[in-house]
Order: C-alpha cells, then sequence, then structure tokens
C-alpha cells in the first residue's frame, strides 16, 4: 500500500518538470502551461492503478496534456472569432444587414434536411473547418463535405425566390408551356 503513493509521488516529481518545459515551449505562456501540467497529472493520479501499468504511464500523460493544449488553443481561437464578431457588430460593419435577409435565411435553412441544416449552421455560422463539421455531426469527412455541397444549391434556390412577385415569376416559369 505505501509503495503506491511513494510510486506516484516520484512520477509527479519527474513528470511535471519535463510536462511544463514541452508545454511552455507549445503554447509560449509558462502560467498557462504550469496549469496545463498539473491538469495532465492530476488526471493521470485520478487513475494511477490503471496508468502506472502501461507500459508508458509518461507518454499516457503527455497525451493528455497535449490534449489539453489542443483544447486551449480551440477556446482561444473560438474566443478571438467572437470577439472579432462582437466587435464588428458594435462598429457596425456588420449591422447594415437587412433583418429581412435574416428571417429570409432561417426559412431557407428550415427547407433542409436536418443533417444539412446543421452542417451548413456549423459551417458558416460558427465559422468551423469542414473536419470539425465532420466530427461535431458524427459523420466521415467526405459526408460532411456532401452534405454542405447539396445543401448550398437548395439554400440558394430558397434565397433567390424570396418576394411574392418573384414567388408568383417562379411558379410561372416551373410550369410547362
Amino acid at each position: 500500500m505505501h509503495q503506491a503513493p511513494d510510486d506516484l509521488a516520484a512520477f509527479c516529481a519527474r513528470e511535471y518538470p519535463k510536462l511544463v518545459g514541452a508545454l511552455h515551449l507549445y503554447c509560449g505562456d509558462r502560467h498557462v502551461a504550469e496549469e496545463m501540467a498539473q491538469e495532465a497529472l492530476l488526471r493521470a493520479c485520478s487513475d494511477w492503478p490503471r496508468i502506472r501499468r502501461l507500459g508508458s504511464p509518461g507518454g499516457y500523460t503527455r497525451r493528455i496534456a497535449v490534449n489539453l493544449a489542443t483544447s486551449h488553443f480551440r477556446r482561444r481561437q473560438a474566443e478571438r472569432r467572437a470577439t472579432e464578431r462582437l466587435a464588428a457588430r458594435d462598429t457596425g460593419e456588420a449591422g447594415t444587414a437587412d433583418p429581412a435577409d435574416g428571417v429570409a435565411v432561417r426559412q431557407a435553412l428550415l427547407h433542409l434536411p436536418p443533417k444539412q441544416r446543421m452542417a451548413v449552421v456549423l459551417r458558416f455560422y460558427l465559422d468551423l473547418p469542414v473536419a470539425e463539421v465532420a466530427a461535431a455531426t458524427g459523420v466521415p469527412l467526405g459526408t460532411a463535405k456532401s452534405l454542405l455541397s447539396r445543401a448550398t444549391p437548395l439554400l440558394e434556390q430558397h434565397l433567390r425566390v424570396r418576394d411574392p412577385i418573384d414567388m408568383e415569376e417562379a411558379r410561372r416559369a416551373r410550369r410547362p408551356a
């Protein structure tokens, strides 16, 4: 029983400086690196009986640290994009849009099948890369690309025919002569 805590303490003492050094180089902020290293070790400690039997407990803990750093960068990127959108809205750059356009877009989206609708919202509203759209919707990358490419012409079709006069002209154009 006494061996496990000593083993864990030695592991943490050995790995912590390595993790902090690597994360500091990776993210450029020593305080953030220290927090991520502590979190990675905390997660390893919480399941130490299983992790100590792995071929490389240090490697496992480094993987946790890299995942934490990746999540940190994603959050910072999302914050930056949101801040830029808010700043554009506050300065009026993006505030010149006609409110009717927003209604038209929402109505056009409702004509899409749910998976296509979700893909479009993730890609164009949340500004996610296609790979993240695929991950968020739980489909392969090719399927996400296909959903987006099939949704685009449908949206264009619904957005092109918006006012009642255009709707009537579109109906007449579709009727056989």
